[in-house]
């Protein structure tokens, strides 16, 4: 991006030092849109180039400054004009001057706290991205460049399953049961519906999986439903007796892990839904909530150098020895 004035301008391009290697995910825009981004976890270091090019040649640049921002910020869509900042760094590259040629300047942002997962929905965006800026009198001159962040979880040491009954008296009473409570993204849903009493004439069930975003505070407050999946478990009227096996397999939808009232602005919960239609086109659901979460899967990628952390707490090399065991024992 660059902004034209009178005499000298310039282009800045940001190049992050392992770009090459870094892994790009996809993640949606705000118009649908799904584009490639370079991948981030929580303390990791955010490190590169910052290129300022002269566009004339011989011609100097005179600046009140040039500065790199790594932000983190969540904007609420009925909100636009206040976005809420949660991480804000500055790097000062250049005090202020002038170039008479292009530049590059090096940055580091250091084991960078990202605490929050990257998300786009319906009435809410958080985002990371780095800025970098040549301030001048007139008008500034910019560029953004966005990153994604997902956050990892380990194994909930909790994780009971979940029984709920559906009844209308004397006339339906079913039990379902699934086998646990907290999934992480790329899990199965494996559960049992048992049919204890059937004396309405059932044509159709079915379970869909429900997104719920919620926005803003108080009386200020924004619902968003949105179905992510419908599980057709029986076409035909059940017996009394009968039972019905349910494999739900989540890798092929697009989720997001539960968050829950991030930064005070807005929550993401999912919801199994149970719907029951009968002959005469009337509806019975049981609605239950689970918890999503991402399974980290560069935690093996990642033992060689928590083993040397690990081995930098010891000192000799039995005890370093001992420390590789330990992250070891660590990621098995």
């Amino acid at each position: 991006m660059s902004f034209f004035s009178f005499g000298q301008s310039a282009e800045i391009d940001v190049v992050l030092n392992d770009a090459e290697t870094r892994k790009k995910v996809e993640h949606k825009s705000e118009d649908g849109k799904k584009d490639k981004y370079f991948l981030f976890y929580d303390g990791e270091t955010v490190s590169g180039k910052v290129n300022v090019t002269l566009k004339s040649p011989g011609k100097r640049l005179e600046h009140q400054g040039i500065k790199i921002e790594f932000i983190g910020q969540i904007e609420l869509y009925y909100d636009r004009g206040n976005h809420h900042e949660f991480v804000s760094l500055v790097k000062d590259l250049a005090r202020p001057g002038e170039l008479t040629q292009s530049q590059t300047f090096d940055f580091e942002f250091t084991h960078v706290e990202k605490p929050y997962e990257s998300y786009t929905g319906q009435n809410v965006k958080l985002r990371y991205f780095l800025r970098a800026t040549v301030s001048r009198r007139l008008n500034d001159i910019s560029k953004e460049m966005d990153i994604v962040v997902h956050t990892l979880s380990t194994y909930p040491e909790m994780n009971s399953s979940i029984k709920m009954e559906v009844g209308i008296e004397d006339c339906l009473h079913i039990e379902f049961e699934y086998n646990k409570s907290k999934y992480h993204l790329k899990d199965v849903i494996v559960g049992k519906i048992y049919f204890l009493l059937v004396r309405i004439k059932i044509k159709h069930m079915e379970i869909d999986i429900i997104k719920r975003e919620t926005t803003g505070t108080g009386p200020n407050v924004y619902h968003e439903n949105d179905t992510i999946a419908k599980y057709e478990i029986m076409d035909g009227a059940p017996v009394r007796g009968e039972s019905i096996p349910i494999r739900l397999f989540l890798a092929g939808y697009e989720m997001t892990p539960t968050m829950r009232d991030i930064n005070k602005k807005f929550s993401v919960r999912y919801y199994l839904n149970l719907v029951l239609i009968d002959e005469e086109e009337r509806r019975y659901f049981k609605q239950q909530e689970i918890t999503l979460w991402r399974k980290g899967d560069i935690v093996r990628k990642s033992m060689s150098h928590q083993a040397s952390i690990a081995a930098q707490r010891f000192e000799g090399s039995a005890s370093a020895e001992k420390a590789l065991a330990q992250a070891k024992e660590e990621n098995s």
